[in-house]
């Protein structure tokens, strides 16, 4: 099953990412796809803001991993320089810890996700319009998705 929804606004994106945020629980994946300037650490930071984080959330290209206290704990990851590489971060202790995961780029470790995940596909279609595709894998994420889109 996939899911679509058009944002026409950043503001649109904002809300949208506070909505699931607020459906977040301990050990739930997130994994983020799209090009460079999609929005996919702009989605982050709103999600990040949903759960309550207070410090200002950014990329964490060259650290991989950023930490971040809120409702639930989150760690921020952005795999991209790991493209080739097989080093094993710890994922078990990232993903199936206390923590809410978001992963940008995620296909580049995909052996090491978790098989239940929601993945959401960034597109570009004008300046400020996305289309987001919500892929979830397992019964918690469907229910999730469906709980989105009414």
């Amino acid at each position: 099953m996939m899911y679509e929804k058009i944002m026409n606004s950043l503001e649109e994106t904002e809300q949208f990412a506070l909505s699931l945020a607020n459906l977040l629980e301990s050990q739930d994946t997130i994994t983020l796809e799209g090009d460079l300037g999609a929005g996919k650490t702009t989605f982050t930071k709103a999600l990040a803001k949903g759960l309550g984080v207070k410090r200002t959330v950014n990329s964490p290209t060259f650290t991989i991993v950023k930490q971040y206290e809120g409702r639930l704990p989150f760690n921020h990851l952005d795999v991209y320089r790991l493209a080739e590489s097989d080093e094993d971060l710890g994922w078990d202790e990232l993903f199936y810890g206390e923590a809410v995961s978001v992963v940008e780029w995620a296909h580049l470790i995909e052996a090491d996700l978790p098989k239940d995940r929601l993945t959401i596909e960034i597109y570009r279609m004008e300046d400020t319009v996305r289309r987001f595709v919500l892929k979830p894998y397992g019964k918690r994420y469907e229910g999730l998705c469906e709980e989105l889109m009414k």
